[in-house]
């Protein structure tokens, strides 16, 4: 959920991690004689099959620095996966990615990316799927393909607790505040419909966007709500300013709905949706609750 205030995921007070999903493949029976296994390989090239369909890995890409949907942990506690060159990503995301895996018959390795770098690392076939709470949004169509959604989410407003815009109510409120958002996201965008505000610069990340609102050089960030939810439950000095309806940002629902990144065309889309629709709504909800409990408290 990604996503906007990418980094705001870093805190966890709700549920966990998100999104990440899967590569698959086939896997014929291999031959005995060294022409069929060469055969094979040639003919796994000429179809474009990615390293999950050809192989017992599902190559997963996150940034593992989006708290509560992802995050990098120094062990394998509360069955945080295995990272591509080492240490371990626990998450909402990571959760999801592991019962792709799990359905694919795939053994999950995350490979840990930074933001900009997800989709041009899985159109190049260094990872078989983009789960990172990223949203399915019109200009993402246009390069990857999205399973159907696996988390909806609301956006709101990270300030600290003695803030005087801690007590806002509509966007109006925020008028004259010094406001941010993460980088090439949707969230940054949005803060042009609050009425007299102080737009920022973009910063990179949530766990900069969070120092920034500590320190005082910024007065808020725009995030999605379970990345708020996680940053105050790391930092409790922060807080977080939610809208009634029809008071808060406008936006499409696609925009604030997390899904599954796969290349265009990719056979693994309808297995894939598949494994979502017998995740139940309970269950993800309970699996948000453990991310965010579980989530690493950084100061």
């Amino acid at each position: 959920m990604k996503k906007n205030l990418k980094r705001i995921a870093a805190a966890a007070l709700a549920a966990v991690t998100v999104l990440a999903f899967a590569g698959c493949g086939g896997g014929s029976a291999a031959g005995s004689s060294a022409a069929a296994g060469s055969s094979k390989t040639a003919s796994s090239a000429a179809t474009g099959s990615s390293a999950a369909a050809s192989g017992g890995e599902l190559k997963v890409g996150m940034e593992a620095d989006y708290a509560p949907f992802n995050w990098t942990q120094m062990d394998n506690k509360n069955n945080a996966a295995d990272i591509q060159g080492g240490g371990f990503a626990g998450g909402y995301d990571v959760m999801i990615a592991q019962k792709i895996a799990e359905g694919l018959g795939k053994k999950l390795v995350v490979v840990k990316t930074e933001w900009d770098g997800l989709s041009p690392a899985l159109t190049s076939g260094k990872i078989d799927m983009i789960i990172a709470g990223m949203s399915p949004t019109a200009e993402r169509k246009q390069t990857i393909d999205f399973s159907d959604t696996y988390y909806t989410s609301d956006l709101v407003v990270v300030v600290k607790k003695d803030s005087k815009f801690a007590s806002a109510k509509e966007l109006k409120d925020f008028s004259g505040a010094k406001i941010t958002g993460q980088l090439n996201t949707f969230h940054y965008g949005v803060i042009d419909q609050i009425e007299g505000v102080a737009k920022q610069n973009a910063l990179e990340d949530f766990a900069t966007m969070i120092t920034a609102v500590k320190s005082g050089k910024i007065d808020g960030y725009v995030s999605e709500r379970p990345g708020a939810l996680a940053a105050v439950a790391a930092n409790p000095e922060l807080s977080f300013v939610e809208f009634a309806e029809g008071k808060g940002f406008k936006y499409d629902e696609n925009e604030v709905s997390i899904a599954v990144g796969l290349k265009k065309g990719s056979e693994l889309t309808t297995k894939v949706n598949e494994i979502l629709k017998g995740i139940s709504k309970e269950d993800r909800a309970k699996m948000m609750e453990d991310a965010i409990k579980n989530q690493p408290v950084t100061e």
